[in-house]
């Protein structure tokens, strides 16, 4: 599967972006998807995973209550709301796909992006 992400830019803290990865391939609903993140210097740090269904969604504790994940698996599309921004958000963000049960383990997954930068001013 190939992945495209897009939706990054520039905003203030306290502002919003809303990013999205658009799979190709016809599998696309069976890969748990998942999005992470990596600031200048800094390990690739996760942010949140879905399930193949949608069922189940898990986040980073830095996110949690501002970040949404969702996917539209008819669109072969994954997205992350991203709300209340902080300066500390700043990092090329990815997504990625994985096989098997969903995990926070940026090894674990098969699949990813070519990244997406957002910059969160103060």
């Amino acid at each position: 599967v190939q992945l495209q992400a897009s939706g990054g830019g520039l905003v203030q803290a306290g502002g919003s972006l809303r990013l999205s990865c658009a799979a190709s391939g016809r599998t696309f609903s069976s890969y748990v998807m998942g999005w992470f993140r990596q600031a200048i210097g800094e390990e690739r740090e996760f942010v949140a995973f879905i399930t193949w269904n949608g069922g189940s969604t898990y986040y980073a504790d830095s996110v949690k209550g501002r970040f949404t994940i969702s996917r539209d698996n008819a669109k072969n599309t994954v997205y992350l709301q991203m709300n209340s921004l902080k300066p500390e958000d700043t990092a090329v963000y990815y997504c990625a796909a994985k096989s098997g049960p969903a995990g926070s383990y940026y090894r674990s997954y098969n699949y990813w992006g070519q990244g997406t930068l957002v910059t969160v001013s103060s």
